[in-house]
């Protein structure tokens, strides 16, 4: 059997959130309610929106892009692109079960001939995903993963249901998994309840998706014992966090899991604001762009949780390495040698 690795690490992040915005005021007017009655309930002040002709693959290729190009900037992980032999995309919303998104993005990303499968476990898609790459990766059967959240929600919106249409929008994050020397991507917790799956899905004849809102609402305000669950499998307290990226459902949601568990000194995202549930790619968007903005910029654990549709939950804690630090400035002509 191949020698596995002591873990992996989350090294590269990349994000991509489509150029056309539609505020929550716009969709208020088409639904015939006030905008502060869907912000009060939401959260969400605007979403994505992709272009018609654009794909869950586009989506997901634009931000597996993005990743690789930041792994190749970052002079730690210059051969790291070469031992990718896995792209996982985490989509419930791909136009069609044949070919698989990774296959695409695989191909479109110049990666050669890789293993390229699809998770299907809607909100909780990319926590699943990346499992299977830390699994992979530890076991000695991958060398590096892609992962990829990605959806196109928007598609298979009825605008007019309050229960979706004033929630979710489009957009793809994406990460770069490697072996490391000691694990920095957690034991995951995941789950399903598929008793109560029909309480999110999509209607096979109408081809729309569809929710039961306050049932879902109620389900997950209660999952705060399972974040403390995933904080403990990976020896913590919630203390020890330096963050936390649960999946961007609506603000309400998200701001109780951090009074329940006490996260008020903890950075916690909230991309929900302005990018709306974009079901599997909440948590890489959101982790990505925090990233981006200086946080968790010395690395520290971070709590990871999705979940959603299926009905179906996953988390895990991982530890990102400290950020790439500026290249030095060029010597000027009057610096004494070696300084």
């Amino acid at each position: 059997m191949p020698g596995g690795s002591a873990g992996s690490q989350v090294v590269a992040l990349g994000h991509h959130l489509p150029a056309t915005v539609v505020t929550t005021g716009e969709v208020a007017d088409r639904i015939g309610v006030d905008e502060q009655w869907i912000v009060s309930r939401t959260g969400i002040r605007e979403r994505r929106m992709a272009a018609e002709d654009e794909t869950v693959a586009d989506l997901a290729t634009a931000a597996a892009r993005a990743a690789l190009d930041a792994l190749a900037a970052d002079a730690r992980y210059a051969e790291g692109r070469a031992g990718i032999d896995a792209v996982i995309v985490a989509t419930s919303t791909a136009e069609s079960a044949i070919p698989n998104v990774a296959g695409q993005v695989a191909a479109r990303a110049g990666l050669g001939h890789p293993a390229a499968f699809d998770v299907n476990t809607a909100c909780s898609g990319f926590c699943y995903a990346l499992a299977i790459a830390d699994a992979l990766i530890r076991a000695g059967t991958s060398r590096g993963a892609l992962v990829v959240g990605a959806d196109k929600a928007t598609a298979w919106l009825d605008w007019d249901d309050w229960n979706t249409g004033i929630l979710f929008g489009d957009g793809a994050g994406a990460v770069v998994v490697l072996p490391h020397d000691r694990p920095a991507v957690g034991p995951v917790l995941w789950g399903s309840i598929g008793e109560q799956g029909e309480l999110i899905s999509i209607d096979p004849q109408q081809r729309v998706l569809r929710q039961e809102g306050r049932s879902v609402f109620r389900w997950a305000t209660g999952l705060d014992d399972l974040v403390r669950e995933v904080c403990a499998r990976a020896g913590l307290e919630l203390g020890d966090l330096v963050g936390f990226v649960p999946h961007q459902a609506n603000l309400r949601i998200v701001d109780s899991f951090v009074r329940k568990l006490g996260l008020d000194e903890i950075r916690t995202a909230t991309d929900v604001i302005d990018a709306g549930n974009t079901i599997a790619a909440t948590i890489p968007v959101a982790l990505s762009r925090m990233r981006a903005h200086g946080e968790f910029g010395a690395g520290g654990p971070v709590l990871l949780f999705g979940f959603g549709a299926g009905l179906s939950y996953a988390g895990q804690v991982i530890t990102l390495p400290p950020a790439n630090p500026p290249r030095s400035p060029a010597p000027t002509r009057d610096a004494a040698p070696g300084s």
